[in-house]
């Protein structure tokens, strides 16, 4: 290694996966200061996007498992901090972290590949004075602010009115408030536009997990369904802007104007928008260039089959090495590949998998997350406790030095 140029050795690491790297740190010095470098790591995670690999699959159930995209054969149990027997979600990943939570208030960021784990601080959910009321449903979305390449966190509760909570007519107020990773602090939202109001609806958003935000372009994205009994006639697709912290409506494909069932996506990097037309086809329009909605393509149109019947839920993943398929979860339980040339579907079978489950992708990286004080408390105690050692040792050669014999 020490024969080697340092910019050969940047290149090789630079295509290694993250668990490769965190080994060759005991290499060298050098080596490891490679790999911890800011810059290195920024990089290596851009390779990665760029190239589509280190990609990972959450598979989300009782517990969490994870799966190589590459080889989509056998799903292992992510060993999470969180998980204290079960129901840890993850509802977000961003830069090869996820986000996960137990409850509303017990949440976390933690990257699988190098196993940091940072416990958020708990921010309490503030029902509004005027009136009786109690938090109902909660949205969450994370994502990356772009501009200051900041980590976000969003949680949205919507709040039931206590005198009339079964009637799904009256419209709902909110709460809004936004973690961020650089300063480890919330923060809540006040200015919201008045349809947030109209955007729970109970079955839409429990039935296929609705509640968590889709990132694309730096902005989280849900779906607020029609509401017949309000004179809301149509899907809309609600961005939140992470960069200018702004709520605003993203312009969607035709379908979503016909009053079919939406839901929204994404693949590589780009936003999703799935159209259900009576669980029997099932379209996926891609935004290829986000904002504009002339740019909406229809990628690929999904027929209920023998094996899938009814078509009542689909998601698409990610692309195939040579983008010539699309990985899709289906039903929320089972994987198909769906060739692009052939407009056909094939079952993925993966070992250990759950029965029912949702999926997030993640991308392996070296993002840290840990509280630097924390580890920093951590790194003073194990030296204090080394330290203690080498003093209890000194005395002990010291006492054998005398001639005496230790007794055990």
């Amino acid at each position: 290694m020490s024969k080697l140029p340092m910019d050969i050795i940047t290149d090789v690491f630079y295509r290694l996966p993250v668990k490769t790297l965190l080994r060759f740190k005991s290499l060298s010095k050098s080596c490891c200061s490679l790999i911890d470098d800011p810059d290195f790591i920024e990089a290596h995670l851009n390779r990665s996007v760029q190239t589509g690999s280190n990609l990972n699959i959450i598979l989300k159930g009782l517990h969490l498992y994870s799966v190589e995209f590459d080889t989509l054969d056998v799903a292992v149990p992510l060993d999470c901090p969180l998980s204290i027997g079960a129901c840890t979600e993850a509802f977000g990943s961003c830069n090869g972290l996820l986000a996960i939570h137990m409850s509303d208030k017990n949440v976390a960021l933690y990257n699988p590949s190098t196993r940091q784990f940072r416990s958020l601080p708990v921010s309490e959910i503030d029902p509004p004075q005027r009136e009786s009321c109690r938090p109902g449903y909660v949205f969450f979305g994370f994502g990356q602010d772009i501009r200051t390449n900041d980590h976000k966190l969003v949680r949205m509760t919507q709040f039931n009115k206590t005198a009339d909570e079964d009637d799904e007519g009256h419209t709902f107020d909110y709460e809004v408030k936004v973690y961020s990773l650089k300063t480890d602090s919330w923060r809540k939202i006040t200015k919201l536009p008045f349809y947030l109001r109209f955007m729970f609806q109970f079955f839409y958003h429990l039935l296929h997990r609705r509640g968590y935000g889709v990132l694309a372009a730096g902005v989280l994205h849900w779906v607020m369904p029609p509401r017949m009994e309000l004179g809301i006639t149509r899907n809309k697709i609600i961005g939140f802007d992470l960069g200018t912290e702004d709520f605003t409506e993203v312009p969607q494909p035709e379908c979503a104007d016909k009053g079919y069932l939406l839901d929204v996506g994404v693949l590589e990097g780009c936003l999703c928008a799935v159209c259900n037309y009576d669980q029997v086809k099932v379209d996926v329009w891609v935004m290829k260039e986000y904002g504009m909605k002339e740019s909406w393509t229809r990628l690929l149109s999904l027929q209920k089959t023998r094996a899938v019947n009814p078509l009542t839920f689909s998601k698409p993943l990610a692309y195939s090495k040579y983008r010539d398929k699309v990985l899709l979860e289906v039903n929320n339980q089972k994987f198909v590949w769906y060739d692009l040339q052939k407009k056909k579907m094939r079952s993925v079978k993966i070992g250990g998998s759950l029965g029912k489950f949702g999926a997030e992708v993640y991308v392996g990286s070296l993002i840290p997350v840990e509280d630097q004080k924390r580890t920093e408390y951590q790194k003073r105690n194990q030296q204090e406790e080394l330290s203690l050692r080498k003093g209890n040792r000194k005395k002990r050669d010291d006492f054998l030095s005398q001639g005496f014999k230790l007794v055990l």
